[in-house]
């Protein structure tokens, strides 16, 4: 079972994990919010071993039944409220997605498991989380430095500062997503010690890449770049995030699933620093460039407006655990992955139309309301 197989990132583990692995039946459970669309995986529908079920979560009971009918061994949850904004409008919606859909998942789990022979025996519920939940770092080299990173590729990485989160940061969410988040962490691992629930934790840095909802800052902004709309940047644009291009997420996943330790938690990270203005700039560049527009022509779209509520100033993964333990690395550099990013947008013109005006919504709606 991936749940949020219909969102960004879980597009990417559902399409990688049934195109992979033939032999795996794959049960996408998705409420199809606003964020859930299911035209990202038309070129995988038709798979014999893929499977489509709209189901909210936080329906216990459904849960349950998803779990029988499908005799489910092993739980990829991806489903959440993922957007701060949003979060700092309408808590209560986080809590009860991030906190409860959780909780009726691992409840869910937990009795289906404990009711087979095999009980625990090659079952795992693997819980994808954010870096969010770790607060925030101090920015302390305002210019940038290169540091030695051996997962980079090229043996150092751009980087705003000397510390980094690692899988023992104290967690000190400062956004209602991130304490829903960070909630929802706490109970997976206490599963694991009340019940011995085999679970897995990792916790991720900013996802980009093709099939992002257009809300979030890449996306958006190639939309407002393309179609000379503002481009608005909060505060000054000092914020520091590590990108990670969203196929490296999904490989990383598909590491853990098969060769994580049960009970471990695993940092993903893409080594890849970028002040929020920085980005804004290399978007201008990289959209006026592909569009054959001359440099500079669209750097007038730069507002500044006020910062927002509870605004982290720097996140940075310390992913080396999971490059020692289990060999994984990120292969895009952020300059790489913003290309392919950018061409894919401006190739699929009629995908971010089809979501910004909500004709997906309606188009799959009815297709399975009465399922």
């Amino acid at each position: 079972m991936i749940t949020g197989g219909a969102g960004f990132i879980g597009s990417h583990v559902v399409r990688l994990f049934v195109t992979k692995y033939p032999e795996y039946r794959i049960v996408n459970v998705d409420k199809l919010t606003y964020a859930g669309n299911l035209r990202s995986l038309t070129d995988i529908e038709g798979a014999p071993n893929y499977v489509f079920e709209k189901a909210d979560i936080v329906n216990f009971e459904a849960m349950r039944e998803l779990f029988a009918r499908y005799d489910i061994s092993g739980v990829i949850h991806l489903a959440a409220e993922s957007h701060v904004d949003r979060s700092i409008a309408d808590p209560f919606l986080f809590a009860r997605t991030n906190v409860m859909g959780t909780l009726c998942l691992l409840q869910a789990a937990k009795e289906y498991w404990e009711s087979r022979p095999e009980q625990y025996e090659n079952k795992l519920f693997y819980h994808i989380s954010t870096d969010e939940v770790y607060g925030t770092l101090e920015l302390t080299h305002p210019e940038g430095v290169e540091l030695p990173c051996a997962a980079s590729g090229a043996g150092a990485h751009p980087a705003y500062g000397t510390d980094f989160f690692s899988e023992t940061t104290k967690y000190c969410p400062h956004s209602p997503y991130s304490a829903s988040k960070a909630s929802a962490d706490h109970f997976v691992r206490a599963y694991h010690d009340t019940y011995g629930l085999p679970t897995i934790v990792t916790n991720c840095s900013n996802n980009y890449g093709p099939y992002q909802f257009p809300e979030k800052l890449i996306p958006l902004f190639i939309n407002n770049i393309r179609s000379r709309k503002p481009l608005p940047v909060y505060g000054k644009g000092e914020n520091v995030r590590d990108w990670l291009y969203v196929e490296d997420h999904a490989s990383a996943i598909d590491v853990v699933f098969h060769r994580g330790k049960v009970a471990e938690t695993y940092n993903i990270g893409g080594f890849n620093e970028w002040k929020n203005i920085d980005i804004v700039k290399l978007l201008i560049r990289t959209v006026d460039r592909l569009l054959g527009r001359p440099e500079g022509a669209d750097d007038d779209l730069i507002t500044y407006v006020t910062d927002r509520p509870g605004h982290d100033m720097r996140y940075a993964i310390d992913a080396s655990k999971l490059l020692r333990e289990l060999g994984w690395a990120p292969a895009h550099r952020f300059e790489e992955g913003v290309e392919k990013t950018v061409a894919w947008y401006l190739a699929h013109q009629d995908w971010v139309d089809a979501v910004t005006d909500g004709a997906y919504v309606a188009y799959y709606e009815h297709m399975y309301t009465n399922r």
